[in-house]
Parts: structure tokens; sequence; C-alpha cells
């Protein structure tokens, strides 16, 4: 079972959480601050994080930004209720998914799988590079360069730039990149979809021009090109 880091102050919710999953075979750290989370990454090597917004000192949006400075591990945030500009804000600094508190262990359990499905998912894996203007794709590898240098892609981001881009020119609606990328099947999660392309656009495209490889297409979703 993989190896979760757990981020969070409340004293309840993390001993809740950390029993629960390492009922489940989990072999969880917890950490109180986000300063001892960054600490146990190192040490620990975690291949999940579960990470609450609302820390003391540094809070979860900043542990995020230092975590996506040298690892592309999966990030599930956990936040309060109605904190919804904060889930915008985490998901801008590079989390992949959210979990409302407070939240069941099997719900936990649920999205750390489904989390952890799109690192051993690809879409249409097969031998070869793609190339795509700048971008060449190594699906079999999971990798994405552009102009010959290797761009660090979370897992969502990978997971959702390789569905794009097998169907070029196809329209996705928000819905259906979330049924596929995220296994979410309500509405509420469309800012996820949001998200995760506007970090893959600062990621992949070129900021003086439009966008060229993932193209909005108004009032649905959006599309692969390039242009």
């Amino acid at each position: 079972m993989p190896r979760v880091l757990l981020i969070e102050d409340d004293p309840s919710i993390r001993e809740g959480v950390g029993l629960g999953l390492r009922r489940r075979g989990h072999d969880v750290r917890a950490a109180e601050t986000g300063e001892d989370g960054l600490a146990l990454m190192t040490s620990f090597h975690p291949e999940l994080v579960l990470l609450d917004l609302m820390l003391p000192g540094i809070n979860g949006v900043q542990v995020c930004h230092r975590i996506r400075q040298t690892s592309e591990v999966p990030i599930i945030m956990l936040t309060a209720r109605g904190d919804d500009f904060d889930i915008v804000i985490g998901l801008e600094a590079g989390a992949d998914d959210y979990i409302v508190k407070p939240a069941r262990t099997e719900v936990i359990e649920a999205r750390i799988k489904a989390v952890l499905r799109r690192l051993s998912d690809p879409v249409g894996s097969r031998p070869g590079i793609e190339s795509h203007g700048e971008l060449s794709i190594d699906r079999a590898g999971l990798s994405v360069a552009k102009n010959g240098e290797r761009v660090a892609l979370a897992p969502s981001e990978i997971k959702l730039l390789l569905h794009l881009s097998a169907s070029p020119e196809q329209v996705f609606s928000r819905q259906q990149l979330l049924e596929y990328v995220w296994d979410h099947s309500y509405h509420a999660d469309a800012r996820l979809v949001d998200a995760c392309v506007r970090r893959l656009r600062h990621k992949i495209e070129d900021p003086a021009r439009s966008p060229r490889y993932i193209q909005t297409v108004r009032g649905f979703g959006y599309r692969f090109g390039p242009l």
C-alpha cells in the first residue's frame, strides 16, 4: 500500500484519519505543521500527500508550492466546507484533488486510489514518442518535453494532457474530463478541470500568444490542438 504523508493540525482529524488509513494497510506519517510536513517529505518519501489548507505558520497553499518545486507526488487537499476560494487557490498551487472535511476514511481511501490510478493508467500507452509542434509526448514513459526540455507535470496534469492529445481536435466537456481524469461524476468539481488546464497552459504554452495546445471551446469544454 502507498506511503501517505498527512499534514493536519487538528489532532482529532490527524489521529482519526491516520488510524483509519493504517488499518487499511497504509504506511502513514503525520505532521502537525507545514514545516514538519516538509521535513518529512525528504525523510519519508511519501507516495501521496494529504494536506490541510489551514495550517499554522506555513499554510497549506505555501506547502503545496514548496512541494511542487521539487516533487510531482500526488497531493490531495483537506479543506473545511465552504472554503471555495481556498480550494481554487490550492488547486492553482498544484494540488491534484480535494476532500471536504469531515470525511469518512472510505471516502479518503477512494480518492487516494483514484489519484494513484492516474499514474498507472496512461492513455493509449504505446511505444514511440509523439511530436506536436514544440511538444514531445512519451505515452509509455508518461513524460512530456517542450523544445527538448522535460516538463514537470503533476499526475492530474499528465493524465489530462494524455487524454486530450489522444484525440486531437475532439472536444471534451468538463464533465467528461472530470469522469475520466478524476473519477468524479458530479458537476461541483468543474473547477478541478479549469485549474488543471491553467496549470498546464502555464507549463506548455507560450505566454506571449493565445493558447495553442489546450484550446477552450466556449460554453462546453476543451480540445487539443495544436493550431
